[in-house]
């Protein structure tokens, strides 16, 4: 079982959340977060006051899969998450992480079966 986690622009979560759901993935958790990248900070203005804005606003999507399914989400969500046909700086990122016990808290269900 592995854990992908991928931190996208936060315009993309509704299409990158449809893909996943067309392709069979259902669950999922969405949280807002901040960081930056490669692009770092930028300069923005409002009233014509400049500011400098350290983080851009981000989402992070994690979901849990079997491992034979992991390329598969991780396709879906690319796809989904990139910006033009080329993609964009800032489009986000993604990686898995293993995980070694998944309890559903309901039913006692444990590992696959908990997916």
């Amino acid at each position: 079982m592995k854990l992908i986690t991928a931190v996208i622009k936060p315009i993309r979560v509704e299409s990158v959340s449809k893909e996943l759901e067309r392709a069979g993935f259902t669950g999922l958790s969405v949280s807002e977060m901040q960081g930056r990248g490669a692009q770092a900070g930028r300069t923005e203005y409002y009233r014509g006051q400049a500011f400098a804005v350290e983080f851009r606003t981000k989402m992070c999507i994690e979901l849990l899969v079997d491992d034979d399914e992991v390329d598969q989400a991780i396709d879906v969500i690319v796809a989904a998450a990139r910006t033009g046909s080329e993609g964009e700086i800032g489009d986000g990122k993604v990686w898995v992480t293993p995980v070694e016990r998944i309890v559903r808290v309901r039913t006692g269900e444990l590992n696959e079966a908990a997916i």
